[in-house]
């Protein structure tokens, strides 16, 4: 069913999914500039790291900030307020004076990156409901899809010419001109639907949504599933670069084609005519697959083997995320903003959790065991999203 909507579908799925894919894109991009900015402000790796970490909790706790807000103002006007506070933050990276300076404003980088995570998934949820909107999302991660693979290598080709500051300039145009693009785009969020009261009490809609059982099963579902991608994050460097001896260019070109395997399973989950179906499908995948992946580590099996079951949990994960938020956005429509707020605080939860835990000892061992761990988990809770209403 299509609910009015001025701009054009076409329109919306490059400019939504450039907005989702902005803040993980801003992350990833200059991931290959690290050690530069090291060298610049002269100080060891692990400080350069604390703007990762600054720029995770952006992405995380600016989720909670902007979803309410939107659902009381309405979402062009948040769009644009967060990317204008994208480019202030990306000019005074530039400018940063030393590392501590710089870590708070990748922090400011992350909370306006939030912006347009939650922000997307909210105008998609005002436009379109049930099948249409699982297959908007399904598109909308085809798009998403192509920002893991194309980030790094636009950043490391950029440094062939620049340093760190090219990287951050380039961010800096694309920030103005997503302001520029976004200008265009139609408010979805109608004055009559939009929530009553003061501006603290649009917080409160975060208390039935979290109270709302199916709701967060399908959030849960998600956030174990996105476990498994961020285990996948946090090791896949170290094992397939020192374990199997992959040079830095190998590892790109492996990093490229698993992120590939996310748009597979993006549209796979939209030929599905239930997203319930294409969710179920999708889980049983990451439980198989991962399985199949802890089996190659921890017998040491050949290269082709990990790369295989790797590709394979990348499509299950493209399945699982967008029927699990079309799914969840579905029955919270009244509070779409607040409720994409949750969806997102707890994927980036997630991933702050357990990525440090692949590091704590043998990280084949560990690794395994979290990606078999998390899968299983988020298959229980998948089980009781998808189970009948007794109403």
């Amino acid at each position: 069913m299509k609910i009015h909507r001025r701009n054009s579908r076409t329109f919306l799925l490059i400019i939504l999914g450039m907005l989702s894919a902005f803040g993980p894109f801003v992350t990833d991009f200059y991931l290959p500039g690290l050690p530069s900015i090291g060298d610049y402000f002269d100080v060891p790796a692990s400080m350069v790291q604390l703007s990762l970490t600054s720029s995770m909790l952006g992405l995380a706790g600016g989720q909670l900030l902007v979803g309410p807000i939107s659902d009381k103002y309405g979402r062009k006007r948040p769009i644009l307020i967060t990317l204008g506070l994208f480019v202030a933050a990306t000019v005074a990276c530039l400018f940063a004076w030393d590392i501590y300076s710089f870590v708070l404003f990748r922090l400011f980088q992350g909370i306006a990156g939030a912006g347009g995570i939650v922000l997307s998934k909210s105008v998609a949820a005002d436009l379109y409901e049930g099948k249409e909107l699982r297959r908007f999302f399904s598109m909308l991660m085809v798009v998403n899809g192509l920002s893991p693979i194309l980030a790094p290598v636009f950043g490391g080709f950029l440094l062939n010419f620049t340093d760190w500051h090219g990287i951050f300039v380039t961010l800096l145009v694309i920030g103005i001109l997503l302001f520029a693009v976004n200008l265009r785009i139609s408010e979805s969020l109608l004055k009559h639907r939009r929530i009553q009261g003061s501006v603290w009490g649009t917080f409160r809609a975060f208390v039935p949504i979290l109270r709302h059982r199916r709701f967060m099963y399908y959030v849960l579902t998600q956030a174990f599933g996105m476990g498994v991608f961020f285990t996948y994050i946090a090791s896949s460097p170290f094992i397939l670069q020192q374990h199997y001896g992959l040079s830095p260019i190998g590892y790109s070109v492996c990093f490229a084609t698993n992120a590939a395997g996310i748009i597979v399973g993006s549209w796979l989950a939209g030929r599905f005519r239930r997203g319930s179906n294409a969710l179920s499908a999708g889980l049983w995948g990451l439980v198989g697959s991962g399985v199949l992946c802890a089996t190659t580590l921890l017998c040491g099996l050949p290269f082709g083997f990990l790369e295989s079951t790797l590709f394979l949990l990348m499509v299950a994960i493209g399945m699982i995320l967008p029927t699990s938020t079309a799914l969840a956005l579905d029955i919270e429509r009244e509070h779409s903003g607040s409720a994409s707020a949750v969806i997102g605080f707890f994927q980036f939860l997630s991933g702050a959790i357990v990525s440090p835990l692949t590091g704590l000892g043998d990280i084949l061992l560990l690794t395994g065991l979290l990606t078999v761990c998390c899968s299983v988990v988020s298959l229980c809770f998948g089980a009781l999203a998808c189970r009948p209403s007794r109403n």
